[in-house]
């Protein structure tokens, strides 16, 4: 289980060593050798950094098989950021709920977001690119564009930013170490909140040294970076 806070690098190009360790692990998968497939499905992940999200998936089953519920809310969240999908934060929620952790709500408004980030670079890149086949079409016909015209890109340019807005990927914190601490302020002598559970996902609002500034019941609270896995 990894306790370690920052972000995993996805891209570069897999070595040989590393494609064939991949194979293997794929292998033991298909032949239901979970234990075995884990540790080679580890390396790939936290040591070559070179995995897509049917290794996070994969992985993420074989600590269910395993038991390791703690594990699988890693994974299943790593694969989650990496590509989202409804019915993998329909999982993550299933499970949540089971064990009775935070930050996996069930409302259609959260199912209607997932759906939305699932296109959000996709339709960010389309929206980008309008803006600037208008502005150059604008400026190419300035002396013949309408005021209404120059209005409407505006209003465009306003729609751009709320979509940025509203559904730009916000990092959260998940917890990888039991008896994670919730504090009020960023010390070992503030006040303590509360206990967070492995699995916990907390949005991060910022970083104070060596503590996270995450959001906890709808006030800020702090938890130790070494206790969650930051994931955005």
């Amino acid at each position: 289980m990894a306790t370690a806070c920052g972000q995993i690098n996805f891209s570069g190009t897999a070595s040989a060593q590393a494609t064939a360790s991949l194979a293997q692990a794929d292998l033991l998968f298909a032949k239901s050798h979970y234990a075995a497939a884990a540790p080679l499905y580890r390396t790939q992940i936290w040591r070559q950094q070179q995995v897509s999200p049917r290794v996070l998936l994969r992985m993420a089953y074989t600590q269910h098989q395993l038991g390791h519920y703690a594990a699988e809310m890693l994974y299943l969240n790593l694969a989650q950021a990496r590509q989202p999908r409804l019915g993998t934060w329909q999982q993550l929620a299933s499970l949540a709920q089971r064990q009775r952790l935070v930050g996996y709500p069930t409302t259609w408004q959260q199912e209607l977001r997932v759906q939305a980030q699932r296109y959000y670079y996709p339709g960010l890149q389309a929206l980008l690119s309008g803006a600037v086949l208008l502005a150059v079409v604008l400026l190419l016909r300035r002396q013949r564009a309408r005021p209404g015209a120059w209005l409407a890109y505006g209003v465009y340019l306003l729609g751009t930013g709320v979509y940025l807005w509203l559904l730009r990927p916000e990092p959260v914190g998940v917890v990888t170490r039991a008896g994670a601490a919730l504090m009020a302020g960023p010390g070992a002598g503030a006040t303590w909140l509360s206990t967070a559970a492995p699995g916990d996902r907390l949005p991060v609002l910022g970083h104070d040294d060596i503590w996270l500034r995450v959001r906890w019941q709808d006030r800020v609270a702090y938890v130790r970076a070494t206790d969650a896995l930051v994931v955005e």
